[in-house]
């Protein structure tokens, strides 16, 4: 019978045992975050099932605040690893794909028979496509800009939308034709706008660890303010701006000439530089 640790047989005649490849752990922090936004998916589903679609949409928003907060954990304790990244982009699927595809098609696209569930499908596909494309191209495109509508913003535009209008009162959605045809026209933008190259500005040039002037501290506390005035409003009309923001980039870059793609296949042309940086 065959020894499954055999053992290594030294010249001097002593057995040892072979070394075994060391178990790689989990780092507990970063995959909190992860899990938690995860469950803020998971939740939101749950309410749309429901009809309680004001508890799903603050589900998603939370999960778009525990996304963001994971990756910068995960840096600032030094803890990233393989196993968050995966795990980050299988929570960022289910929170920001499935979610608000399924979400939204409760809501209002139900009503428009094929073409509703066609249109929720067109997004949770668009929403795997780009974070697809996020982890194979991550190498190779300037770290300023997303290349195509981030998912959790394209979450934000659909859940932004019945969030203010179930906060206004309006129920029975799929029985307003009207409605119904607007949320297929935002889940259709907000699908496609994902797989395209449009630049979105990412933000991750902007560092905890640097010294800002008085007057930034002041600034973000207005902001908080405003956002406190009316959320669902004031937050859907700042996803609204950055939605679009990416069109009107794209249109300055070629109007002035520039290059508009922020992906680079090579260090050597030089109308890629800084693409790498």
């Amino acid at each position: 019978m065959n020894d499954p640790h055999p053992q290594v047989e030294l010249h001097s005649g002593e057995n040892v045992e072979p070394v075994r490849p060391r178990r790689k752990g989990i780092y507990i922090l970063p995959n909190l975050f992860t899990l938690a936004s995860l469950f803020g998916g998971f939740y939101a589903i749950v309410m749309a099932m429901n009809d309680r679609f004001e508890n799903a949409a603050i589900g998603i928003f939370c999960a778009m605040v525990l996304d963001s907060l994971d990756g910068r954990v995960a840096r600032m304790t030094h803890t990233q690893s393989a196993f968050g990244e995966q795990m980050d982009s299988l929570s960022d699927m289910v929170s920001f794909g499935a979610a608000p595809a399924l979400i939204v098609y409760e809501w209002a696209l139900k009503g428009l028979g094929k073409l509703g569930w066609i249109a929720a499908f067109v997004y949770c596909a668009g929403a795997a496509l780009r974070l697809a494309r996020f982890n194979t191209n991550i190498g190779v495109v300037d770290k300023r800009y997303f290349q195509g509508l981030p998912s959790p913003a394209a979450a934000a535009l659909v859940t932004g939308l019945i969030w203010v209008f179930d906060d206004y009162g309006v129920k029975n959605v799929i029985r307003i034709e009207w409605l119904a045809w607007m949320a297929f026209g935002v889940t259709l933008y907000a699908g496609l706008t994902m797989v395209t190259n449009v630049p979105f500005y990412s933000f991750k040039d902007i560092s905890f660890k640097r010294s800002v002037p008085f007057i930034s501290i002041v600034a973000i506390a207005l902001g908080f303010a405003v956002v406190t005035i009316h959320p669902p409003l004031v937050l859907f009309g700042l996803f609204c701006v950055y939605g679009f923001s990416g069109y009107a980039v794209y249109g300055y870059r070629r109007a002035k000439g520039k290059p508009v793609s922020v992906i680079a296949t090579s260090t050597d042309e030089p109308d890629e530089a800084g693409l790498h940086r």
